[in-house]
This record gives structure tokens, sequence and C-alpha cells, in this order.
């Protein structure tokens, strides 16, 4: 267990790219960040507005202020097909929302991620419980997290013997 599997991987992915490869996918993922940033520094807080390295952070203060909460835009990112990024860390942004984009992501794919989040500043503008009330879309909702931190279920259980209840 612990973090062996996850270190042969690395290993074996760095080994497979070689030096060059490395650099290579290293200068893809900076290209990558600092797209999303210059797509996205209009609609979102700019805490540190200077080129970053291979992740961009935003700050979810301006939707904040019509209501709408980083959990809120990373919820409504599940409607449009993206698994949300990392929120509220670091912890010394207010409304952090750190954006990692992939060393093989292409421009479609971040165009996409981009206009997702420029329609998500426009929702929040405009229609702030749409982006509230998100997922509207998944299989799941959004769960309770006060009941969930309460009640916490930390095991499967099968429902011939009560199930989750």
């Amino acid at each position: 267990h612990g973090s062996f599997g996850v270190l042969v991987r690395a290993l074996a992915y760095i080994r497979s790219l070689g030096a060059e490869g490395l650099r290579a996918v290293s200068e893809n993922s900076v290209i990558n960040a600092n797209y999303l940033l210059a797509r996205l520094r209009g609609a979102y807080h700019l805490p540190y507005d200077r080129p970053c390295m291979h992740e961009v952070v935003f700050s979810g203060s301006r939707q904040r202020a019509k209501g709408v909460k980083t959990l809120d835009i990373a919820k409504r990112l599940i409607d449009y097909g993206f698994h949300p990024p990392t929120i509220y860390f670091p912890l010394i942004v207010d409304e952090a929302l750190m954006i990692e984009p992939t060393e093989s992501e292409g421009k479609e794919a971040l165009d996409a991620f981009c206009e997702a989040m420029l329609a998500i500043a426009r929702e929040a503008e405009e229609e702030p419980d749409v982006v509230r009330g998100a997922p509207h879309e998944a299989p799941l909702r959004r769960l309770d997290e006060a009941t969930a931190a309460r009640r916490p279920y930390l095991r499967w259980r099968p429902a011939v013997d009560g199930g989750n209840k």
C-alpha cells in the first residue's frame, strides 16, 4: 500500500519520456497554464498577476460578491463535463481556484474549458441561482455537507442488510 505504486508509475513516465521529452512536457504544462491565465483573467480575479508555472490560481471573489462561491463554480463545471479543479487552496487566496492543466491537453480542450469557465462567470452575474444549484446534469446532486460530516459513511454496505441507513 502507501505510495509505492504511484512512485513506480511516475518513474515509468519519466523514463519513457527521457530527458528531452520530460523538458518538452514540462514546457507544455507551463504554456498551458499561462494560456488559461490569459483567457480567464478578465472574468476571474487574479491575485498574482504575473506569469505562472504549471498551475494558475484565480480567486472567485468577484463571483462571491454575487453570492456565488468557488464551490458553486466547481460544481457547475461538472455540468459542462469537466472535473473540478482544486478549490480553496492555497489557503492564502480568498475563494481560491487552482487550475493545473496537464501537459498533454491540446488547445481545443483548453479552449473548451475556458469557454465553460467564461460561461459560468456570466451565469454568476446574470443567473446566480443556476450556479448555486449546480450540478444539474450529474447523476447525483450536491450532497448535504453538514450531514456528510456528522454522519459519514466510511464503507459500503450491501442493501440486503439495510444499506447505508
